[in-house]
């Protein structure tokens, strides 16, 4: 896995560049649409390549381990085998998604035991074992096991669990070394930079994940709960540390507006389940702002979802008719609205790429910015 800078913004920390896989290439700034569990929901792998155009998605650790399960995944060939996606996949480690069992969940210095939110069956992550089943997963990029502590903790929870993510962080990067990919393709650990909202505890946390020499980085632990410029704040803090010649990937953020300012600060790479959930329940992003698609105003609108819009469905079905099929609760709403959204975002961060490298990304981003927070 390579990096390759190839621009820089002259009034910003806004960056582009090309993160090489062996399953292709990745341009960044770039949005990562969410599969969670194999799929990303209601999308076809053609209409992720030929509408939203998408160059890499994710998986869930967490999920994919208790279903399908590691025994199919292994027989598949792995995840790119099983659900025909040819491309770069990234999976986070499950750590989110099990500290967020708050009550079926117990933290230990070993790893973390927890039970299935769909039978109550018992389990144990730990960092040697979530490795073993990233490699099984067979992701292009894999994420370190962490906690990822609420955004409202104080500091001394934040302080001791920034201890435990960095014991474990330890024991991930030695079962990484010490094991093989499993299907003929190079994987690669990105380590995650916590801390909450303590500057000093961000700090620390940066140089820790700095010295692994790691091919990529990641930020967690953020649009957890805390305020969106302290959130501002503490990217700002950990990108001054985290290497420049390496991507930096700001986990499961966020809004459109969001992205801009995370660009703006030197991120290259964003998650988020927002433009497909919020698109399952009508909300839509545009380059204009946001439409609310089960509002009435639209029920004689007969002009295109998005005149100029980022997929040829933009262009193809109108506002009234979509609203129309919300309100019939039409399951094609739902894949319609989330193709939208997410060929918005893979549009919005496009844009960015395209005006860092003209040199205007900064006065671009102050308009966008302003029409993207809008509501019609």
């Amino acid at each position: 896995m390579k990096y390759t800078l190839q621009h820089t913004d002259s009034k910003s920390n806004a960056r582009a560049g090309v993160l090489s896989t062996e399953h292709g290439d990745i341009k960044t700034p770039i949005f990562m649409p969410v599969g969670t569990i194999g799929s990303v929901k209601g999308v076809q792998v053609r209409d992720l390549i030929e509408q939203i155009e998408a160059q890499i998605i994710l998986g869930n650790t967490y999920h994919l381990y208790l279903r399908p399960g590691l025994d199919v995944l292994k027989q598949a060939g792995g995840l790119h085998k099983f659900n025909g996606w040819d491309r770069p996949i990234l999976t986070d480690s499950g750590g989110f998604q099990v500290f967020s069992l708050t009550g079926i969940r117990k933290l230990k210095e070993e790893g973390c035991e927890f039970r299935s939110h769909i039978d109550g069956s018992k389990h144990f992550f730990t960092p040697e074992g979530v490795m073993d089943i990233e490699r099984i997963i067979g992701a292009d990029i894999m994420m370190a096991f962490d906690e990822c502590p609420p955004g409202t903790s104080d500091y001394n929870y934040a302080k001791q669990s920034l201890g435990l993510t960095h014991r474990w962080l330890d024991r991930c990067f030695k079962r990484f070394n010490e094991t093989e990919p499993l299907y003929g393709y190079e994987q690669a650990l990105f380590p995650i930079v916590q801390g909450c909202v303590y500057p000093d505890l961000r700090r620390q946390s940066a140089e820790f994940v700095a010295s692994k020499e790691a091919a990529g980085n990641a930020i967690g632990g953020l649009a957890v709960g805390e305020p969106a410029e302290k959130m501002y704040e503490m990217i700002e803090v950990v990108n001054e540390i985290l290497p420049q010649d390496k991507p930096r990937y700001l986990m499961g953020v966020g809004t459109p507006v969001n992205i801009l300012e995370g660009i703006e600060r030197g991120v290259d790479m964003f998650d988020c389940v927002m433009p497909s959930r919020n698109g399952r329940n009508g909300m839509l992003f545009t380059k204009d702002g946001i439409i609310n698609m089960k509002n009435k105003k639209w029920a004689n609108d007969f002009s295109p979802i998005e005149a100029d819009g980022a997929c040829d469905l933009d262009r193809f079905y109108s506002k009234a008719y979509l609203r129309h099929l919300f309100h019939a609760k039409e399951l094609l709403a739902l894949q319609l609205a989330t193709i939208h959204n997410l060929s918005f975002y893979l549009w919005l961060v496009g844009e960015a790429r395209q005006h860092i490298i003209d040199g205007d990304f900064s006065s671009w981003k102050a308009v966008m910015v302003k029409r993207l927070a809008t509501r019609l």
